[in-house]
């Protein structure tokens, strides 16, 4: 026994050495109706006329109907042809062939392919998971003819990529492929409001492989071209100083947030926008990329992406909040510098967003340990600090008696401390003999 649709391509074949175009239509339905139903039909399209395709096939039976051009029977098998469209200015997605009416009819009863997902304008369920087939076969599968399902609803291509991240499921190869074909068409027929919604149901720690989903797929290009563009501008990158795009440190450093503050959708989300001024303030000098400002360029292009995305106010001011203020603990701060910082609101975010920066580039935590031990002394009232210098020290160094000036010197020590103007021992020293100068104690 033949295996029906490998005959039909071997017959299409035949027509394209002899000049012609020829296609089986909808294999994978076909291939479905077959093992369904068992008939012994399988349909072709081709733009060779009736006359042609019977001196290559002298078997060919005229068909009385007006699309079907003929038949030939083949060990039990029917094999149908139809007239192929060739018309210059149709339909560049109406020019194949997805359905005859003879193939409508073979689809009746068949109950693993509903007769709705092959036409659009059939009535149809209006369920969140209509129009996908079964996860439980491991994979994310538009049912049907993936590209007239996804003409169905185009924010299907959005909901295939957040099951795909949130049940870490691939994406079927025709289905991927819909998808990519029907990207500008989300734009254009999906409310950004309703992709935010499926976008909002993307968990926090899935929500790095999502938008590298809508990166592949050409979606972000045209949702978020800003980002998108991140691709194009590389940075060094770990020990070795090994070159990598913005965008490839983006989505690393959304993966790794949420290991220290997990299920955070806000949090990720600043990881996402939180490169983005690079794109504006790149520049390339003595030889290396440098981003001057980037975080304050970022916080401002933040906040036109966000409102063009239609976040709320106060979400708006958060993410442009953390992308602003995400340099400030990559800096070994003073004691004045680690209290303006824990007066911020969402420092702990801030922390988190260093931590996975650092991380994502396999750098130094120097900075980072110092400023987490400093964040200890924050908590410390400022006369209850200790001042680098003791008074035994002071007296030694400036060679004073015991008694109240000590003490004054020892406030004007903490006090520049605390004010950020001293943050070393051989700082401490230095200001004490210039104060005892100047105060001429």
């Amino acid at each position: 026994m033949i295996e029906p649709i490998q005959k039909a391509a071997s017959y299409c074949k035949t027509i394209m050495r002899n000049g012609s175009d020829a296609y089986v239509i909808s294999p994978t339905l076909q291939q479905r109706i077959l093992e369904q139903s068992g008939d012994g039909e399988v349909e072709i399209c081709t733009d060779l006329d009736l006359q042609g395709l019977t001196r290559l096939f002298p078997e060919m039976i005229a068909s009385p109907e007006t699309a079907e051009l003929g038949s030939l029977s083949e060990e039990g098998i029917l094999f149908r042809f139809y007239s192929a469209d060739i018309e210059d200015s149709s339909h560049p997605e109406g020019c194949v062939a997805k359905l005859t009416p003879r193939l409508m009819q073979r689809m009746e009863g068949v109950t693993s392919v509903p007769s709705h997902l092959a036409c659009a304008y059939m009535p149809r369920d209006s369920a969140e998971h209509d129009g996908f087939e079964d996860f439980s076969l491991g994979r994310v599968k538009l049912a049907g003819i993936p590209d007239e399902t996804l003409k169905q609803g185009y924010l299907r291509a959005i909901r295939a990529l957040r099951y795909a991240a949130n049940y870490n499921l691939p994406v079927e190869e025709n289905t991927w492929l819909a998808v990519v074909r029907g990207a500008r068409r989300v734009i254009d027929y999906v409310s950004i409001s309703d992709i935010m919604a499926e976008w909002r149901k993307v968990e926090a720690e899935n929500m790095w492989k999502f938008v590298d989903l809508l990166f592949d797929s050409m979606i972000l290009h045209s949702l978020i071209p800003e980002l998108a563009a991140l691709s194009r501008v590389s940075q060094n990158s770990g020990p070795d100083q090994s070159e990598e795009t913005v965008w490839e440190h983006t989505v690393k450093m959304m993966r790794l947030y949420p290991e220290e503050l997990p299920y955070d959708w806000y949090g990720v989300m600043a990881c996402l926008f939180h490169d983005v001024g690079k794109l504006y303030t790149g520049e390339k000098i003595s030889g290396e990329m440098t981003f001057f400002q980037h975080h304050q360029v970022g916080a401002k292009v933040t906040r036109k992406i966000a409102k063009r995305l239609r976040l709320e106010p106060g979400e708006v001011d958060l993410l442009c909040h953390l992308v602003r203020h995400h340099m400030r603990f990559h800096f070994m701060l003073n004691d004045k510098g680690i209290r303006l910082f824990k007066a911020l609101d969402e420092y702990p975010r801030l922390i988190e967003l260093a931590r996975a920066d650092i991380k994502s580039r396999e750098g130094k935590y120097t900075e980072f340990n110092h400023n987490m031990k400093m964040l200890e002394r924050a908590d410390i009232a400022e006369d209850l600090l200790e001042p680098l210098l003791n008074g035994q020290e002071i007296m030694e160094l400036t060679g004073i008696n015991p008694g109240p000036t000590v003490g004054l010197i020892r406030d004007a020590l903490l006090q520049a401390q605390v004010a950020g103007d001293v943050d070393s021992p051989e700082g401490a020293r230095s200001f004490v003999l210039n104060y005892k100068k100047k105060e001429k104690l």
